[in-house]
């Protein structure tokens, strides 16, 4: 696998793993932002994600910053459908 020294390239590649953590844990997606504890309920699958990531993207990029904000985006702001207390 190469390495990932784009910024752009990095974001999309953060997007496109945790669209695929969401897609695949629709149930678990609903249920943690219903219960305000979704980190808590996809802590395996995140980290899976995460490791997979740091893997492509060195640190100079920094991949925990780049990781984080789209979790953000990707599971948080789209779900803004969903029911629950935390809006």
């Amino acid at each position: 696998m190469n390495m990932i020294d784009n910024p752009v390239s990095a974001k999309r590649l953060a997007r496109a793993i945790i669209s695929d953590v969401a897609m695949y844990n629709k149930e678990k997606v609903e249920s943690g932002i219903k219960n305000d504890n979704i980190f808590d309920v996809l802590q395996e699958e995140l980290e899976e994600g995460r490791q997979h990531f740091f893997s492509r993207v060195p640190p100079e990029l920094n991949p925990q910053n780049v990781f984080d904000i789209a979790m953000v985006d990707v599971l948080i702001k789209r779900a803004g459908k969903i029911e629950s207390s935390i809006w």
